[in-house]
């Protein structure tokens, strides 16, 4: 499998960023790490070994990038309003700088779908609302859609406007909900076993029903956990026969 390791200074963030590649061609799969994990999360727990069909395939090019979760949410001394504005500089370092690294590093025809599991299924389904233009599609696995999870009890304008479960229900921008509509690749995937939380999947994906937009809901069973085994399960499969 080729991988190679690419980095820059983030005007955004303000620091080093790096991203890690893996294969020669392909739909873009952009993935986002799990709570306060790194850009090499995804190859340290074999979720990338378990693509590897795909990958050397040609079927995806896979870009994996760092979070910033312990500068933000995951971060208890840092003031609720901070972390908001750190957010949504992740926010921008993705649109204004990954996903143009992505379009450089295969065409700007080529489309991305962004993933993530657990906390990084939050931020890809946000991201990917955010900007349907940019961004084709989205894979969430095991995620809950509620930033209130992680904020400890603060909201403001940002919280509710990074919270897809807050203000889905209220776009009425025919612009986004156009965008987000023509989106044949809206996947939610949960587990039913330990530390999963299948509700709060259901409870979005009747959101997204609500809103007219199409999606695919898929509970697993009583025996997927919210650990890595379920999602090096779940990933492959969709990319085997959804894609």
């Amino acid at each position: 499998m080729n991988r190679a390791i690419s980095s820059w200074h983030s005007p955004s963030l303000n620091k080093e960023m790096p991203v890690a590649v893996y294969g020669y061609y392909g739909f873009a799969l952009l993935m986002v790490p799990t709570a306060a994990a790194d850009y090499l999360e995804y190859e340290r727990f074999q979720l990338i070994d378990s693509l590897a069909p795909h990958i050397d395939g040609g079927k995806v090019k896979v870009f994996s990038i760092n979070s910033i979760n312990n500068e933000s949410w995951m971060n208890p001394h840092m003031e609720g309003a901070h972390k908001a504005i750190r957010h949504n500089q992740f926010n921008q370092y993705v649109f204004n700088e990954v996903i143009p690294f992505i379009k450089e590093q295969t065409s700007p025809e080529t489309p991305v779908i962004i993933c993530g599991a657990s906390f990084g299924a939050l931020h890809s389904m946000n991201l990917f609302l955010k900007r349907p233009d940019l961004i084709e599609g989205v894979i969430a696995m095991s995620g809950v859609y509620d930033l209130h999870e992680y904020t400890r009890g603060y909201h403001d304008d940002q919280v509710y406007f990074n919270s897809p479960m807050d203000y889905l229900p209220g776009l009425t921008d025919s612009w986004y909900l156009d965008h987000i509509r023509r989106s044949r690749h809206i996947h939610i995937l949960s587990g039913g076993g330990a530390y999963e939380d299948p509700g709060a999947a259901g409870r979005f994906a009747r959101v997204l029903y609500d809103k007219g937009i199409n999606y695919e809901l898929d509970i697993w069973g009583n025996d997927m956990t919210h650990d890595w085994p379920t999602w090096r399960a779940m990933l492959p499969y969709y990319l085997e026969s959804r894609f």
